[in-house]
């Protein structure tokens, strides 16, 4: 009776379909990422940071192993590492996206190119039959691929996953190290962008692969490691384009509260406030809106009170009703 009940309460949230989305979010972004790589970023040698930044640069000295394979061969023991350093704090989704990721990146690079030779070389004359060369356009190819690849990441973390790759090596620097998450990503990123410059920009270690000098891919790898960031945090958090206003202001500004609850179908919050040098008590509204909507704010604020003091600000994330839900414990935030 246990074991059933165990087995039920296993397989319970299987039978919900945000579940099903959440797994299908996961495979999809996982494959978008995969694709990016593919097409706009292996066949150019650009090398964006991480453990595949690091599987391109391998790739460069062992061209017969595949980029997807190197990711195996640092995913798996970054994973054991992660469980024996980090405990349990990696769950079954960020285990699932790591391991699938090279996978699709090796079936795809398959299909895609129609000799081994071509895969080896991974030869972007021959990617789909040459229509996808981008050779003459690497600005483009760098911008386009480090954008599809921080889709897919994005849709991967908003599934609550990770990649997995660098983000555990940032994970245990963060813990044994003292060393800011952020900071740790950053360094790591420059480690592997160093590593490129070496091997495929001065060709140390495989000098009879340069035909002339190419260390300027590391420029559109810093390019393309920027661009991701910026794709990922969007997709994740929005555009973050909130605004925040305070108004002060000598009266009562009854036009703007109706003004707010009527016509924007929002609230604020009033706090009583006096000035430091007159002493003088004045109310103090605070309120979140859309940027869209500050314009007409400040137009109704000029009416009540031309001489009400007005800040608007950014607002870096807003949580509550009529804006995002807090996140659960253990939700992956990008920043």
């Amino acid at each position: 009776m246990a074991t059933r009940q165990s087995i039920s309460s296993f397989l319970e949230p299987a039978t919900h379909r945000e579940w099903w989305l959440s797994w299908f979010g996961i495979f999809a972004g996982c494959t978008i990422l995969a694709a990016g790589f593919v097409f706009f970023i292996n066949p150019y040698n650009i090398v964006p940071g991480g453990v595949y930044g690091a599987s391109i640069v391998l790739h460069n000295l062992f061209p017969s192993i595949q980029v997807g394979t190197f990711g195996y061969m640092f995913d798996i023991p970054l994973l054991i590492l992660s469980v024996v350093l980090l405990g349990s704090k990696l769950g079954s989704r960020t285990v699932v996206a790591a391991l699938s990721t090279p996978l699709i990146m090796n079936i795809l690079s398959r299909l895609v190119y129609p000799t081994e030779e071509a895969l080896h070389d991974l030869d972007p004359s021959q990617l789909l039959g040459g229509c996808m060369d981008m050779s003459n356009h690497l600005m483009l190819t760098s911008i386009i691929g480090a954008t599809v690849i921080g889709v897919g990441c994005g849709i991967v973390v908003r599934n609550q996953a990770t990649t997995g790759g660098s983000d555990i090596v940032a994970m245990i620097l963060q813990k044994y190290c003292h060393i800011k998450f952020s900071s740790a990503i950053l360094l790591v990123d420059a480690m592997v962008v160093g590593f490129g410059l070496l091997v495929i920009g001065f060709g140390i270690g495989n000098p009879e692969e340069v035909s002339g000098p190419s260390w300027h891919l590391s420029f559109y790898s810093l390019i393309a490691i920027y661009v991701t960031s910026r794709v990922i945090a969007y997709v994740i958090n929005g555009s973050k384009d909130d605004k925040l206003i305070f108004v002060i202001s000598d009266q009562e500004m009854a036009g703007l509260h109706q003004f707010i609850i009527k016509e924007l179908d929002r609230t604020a919050t009033r706090i009583k406030s006096s000035g430091l040098y007159s002493g003088q008590e004045k109310e103090m509204l605070f309120l979140v809106v859309s940027h869209k909507e500050v314009a007409s704010i400040k137009h109704v604020i000029r009416e009540n009170d031309p001489k009400a003091f007005v800040v608007v600000t950014d607002a870096y994330d807003t949580f509550g009703e009529g804006w995002k839900p807090l996140p659960t414990s253990g939700e992956i935030q990008p920043e």
